[in-house]
């Protein structure tokens, strides 16, 4: 299982970080790959998780999304 942390940037200019983890990819690069993916797909949507709370993050109230490097604490 790979899990990376994504800092979200939202439309209205807030940010967040949150926890995307795909349980059926082993590297990093892949699940960045399918997360940007997820996004840009027609449904645009990616669920993560923000503390210990299940997020659905919607492709159309994201600006940008950086990616965290590895060490980072949520």
């Amino acid at each position: 299982m790979a899990e990376i942390v994504l800092r979200i940037r939202l439309v209205s200019g807030d940010h967040l970080d949150v926890r995307y983890e795909e349980p059926d990819i082993a590297s990093d690069d892949e699940v960045v790959d399918h997360a940007v993916a997820a996004l840009a797909g027609n449904d645009g949507m990616l669920r993560c998780l923000h503390g210990g709370r299940l997020l659905v993050l919607y492709a159309r109230g994201v600006s940008a999304v950086e990616i965290a490097p590895r060490g980072a604490v949520l």
